[in-house]
């Protein structure tokens, strides 16, 4: 699949390892498995092929996020993202990253 970012740092996490963005400051090993799971959704035809990796804990995304989908991280974060299909190809825009125990208060 195709990766675009919504935002920039986002981008700036994925390509180099860190953003420019202070606000957006995490941790090397976050940031590592961040760019592993952006491999992985690289590497997949369709996210339903996302099932098959149990860690991801990849959901479909209700309620004031429906038609976002999200994977894990880690236990402590997720990247939420939007699937569309242009012409023949899906294409996975990464809207954020976000903490979950800051998301669940």
């Amino acid at each position: 699949m195709e990766i675009n970012f919504e935002k920039e740092y986002l981008r700036e996490l994925y390509e180099e390892g860190k953003t420019t963005n202070r606000k957006y400051r995490f941790q090397p090993e976050i940031v590592k498995r961040y760019q592993a799971r952006i491999r992985t959704l690289e590497r997949v035809q369709k996210t339903e092929d996302l099932f098959a990796f149990r860690s991801l804990n990849y959901e479909k995304l209700k309620g004031d996020k429906k038609g976002l989908e999200s994977i894990r991280v880690n236990d402590q974060y997720r990247i939420e993202f939007k699937t569309t299909k242009v012409l023949s190809e899906n294409v996975v825009t990464i809207c954020r990253i976000i903490e979950l125990s800051n998301h669940y208060k």
